[in-house]
């Protein structure tokens, strides 16, 4: 086994994290974030140990890993991407967001959409790719992100194996403590590739979720000014 796999002791850096979260009583669920468990040169022992490990998912499949060039590297490049792309959002450190008081005193609705957003179900791992619409009525305490920032923020929340109602609840609470706005709406559309790939290979059915915060779970003309600003869904 890879020496980077383990510690002088010969515990594997999984297990180390995995002790740190548990000494914490954190939870370590599929769509939390752990980044605060990881200490530095850890991740890339991470990935070499999800390599390994799914080097015998592939010889559990009966894979010739060995003489089929279209395998051979197959195990790393899923380490990659579950460690530094598809599930980021679980082990890096929350995108730094630079936050402006609200000099304008702006107390308007503002949309914010549609952000592309691709995740996966903590299910089966299959794609969930969809997009979100964010409304924010902000009032003067309010702090004011730039635009980019929700994506950023949302590719972060997403980042992780999700369930679709869970995902828009985080993404969420993490927007309301960041800018504490008098109002907060979010919808979220998205394909579930568990339904067109796998199950009922329903190809067209698509989700759609909402999370209303606020002004808009009190005040029903305003989210009906929300919803009806939004682009025809289907």
């Amino acid at each position: 086994m890879n020496s980077k796999l383990q510690s002088d002791e010969g515990t594997p850096v999984s297990v180390k994290i995995r002790e740190r979260i548990l000494a914490a009583r954190k939870r370590f669920h599929a769509n939390d974030n752990i980044s605060d468990f990881i200490q530095p040169g850890e991740l890339e022992a991470l990935l070499d140990e999800v390599e390994v490990k799914m080097k015998g998912v592939l010889e559990s499949l009966v894979i010739d890993t060995q003489s089929d060039h279209n395998t051979s590297d197959t195990a790393r490049r899923v380490a990659k991407m579950y460690l530094q792309e598809v599930f980021r959002g679980r082990y890096a450190q929350a995108p730094t967001i630079t936050e402006f008081p609200n000099a304008e005193h702006l107390n308007e609705l503002m949309i914010v959409g549609p952000i592309t957003v691709r995740s996966a179900c903590s299910h089966h791992f299959c794609p969930v790719i969809g997009q979100i619409w964010i409304g924010v009525l902000p009032n003067e305490r309010t702090n004011v992100i730039g635009l980019s920032k929700y994506a950023r923020l949302a590719e972060w929340v997403m980042g992780r194996p999700q369930i679709q109602e869970e995902a828009v609840v985080q993404l969420a609470d993490l927007i309301q403590s960041k800018t504490q706005p008098d109002g907060l709406a979010i919808v979220m559309e998205a394909s579930h590739y568990c339904m067109s790939w796998r199950g009922v290979k329903d190809m067209d059915s698509k989700m759609i979720n909402s999370v209303m915060r606020g002004a808009f779970l009190k005040d029903s003309n305003l989210r009906r000014e929300f919803l009806s600003l939004l682009p025809k869904k289907g």
